[in-house]
């Protein structure tokens, strides 16, 4: 990290906390944050220029064959690197083009397939939760009604063997 140690980072920590105070630490650390994400941009943004003027310029060229020259193993690993990337990219026009887009299509219809299925299976499990809930909402109200009419005539038959109390 920059040539500097844990114990190194550690004092300047430090440092920077008596001179800044703790309430100004964080917006320090994050402007510096933004100074750095710039430089490395801009380093980044320089070494591409220079890179893009090399590849200009041929310099790119003369590296490879100078690699080849004096690594003959690393030059033919970057030949068979070549070759399978060619083998890899497919002519839509080809046998092996024409089976990807039937394997491609083939998989589409399988995947609208499986969603459509999945889509009726929750739709049927949807029903039979609400149809579920129905009964025992029934069952509920049906229990609710019976309690309410044994209630009622137990309330009768109490009330027919006591006399009112006015009356006693």
């Amino acid at each position: 990290m920059g040539g500097l140690s844990w114990g190194e980072l550690f004092v300047v920590g430090v440092v920077a906390l008596i001179v800044v105070g703790p309430k100004d630490l964080p917006v320090l650390f994050r402007n510096v944050g933004r100074f750095m994400g710039k430089a490395r941009g801009m380093a980044r943004e320089f070494s591409r220029a220079m890179n893009d003027a090399a590849d200009d310029s041929g310099v790119r060229d003369v590296a490879r064959t100078f690699k080849s020259a004096t690594n003959p193993v690393g030059a033919a690993m970057d030949g068979v690197k070549e070759a399978a990337k060619s083998m890899t990219s497919l002519d839509p026009d080809s046998e092996t083009g024409k089976l990807s887009k039937e394997r491609a299509e083939a998989r589409r219809k399988i995947e609208a397939s499986a969603a459509r299925a999945q889509a009726e299976r929750k739709a049927r499990e949807a029903q039979e939760a609400a149809d579920r809930a129905e009964t025992l909402e029934r069952e509920l109200a049906q229990s609710a009604q019976d309690k309410a009419e044994s209630g009622a005539e137990s309330g009768a038959e109490s009330g027919a063997a006591t006399p009112p109390k006015g009356e006693a």
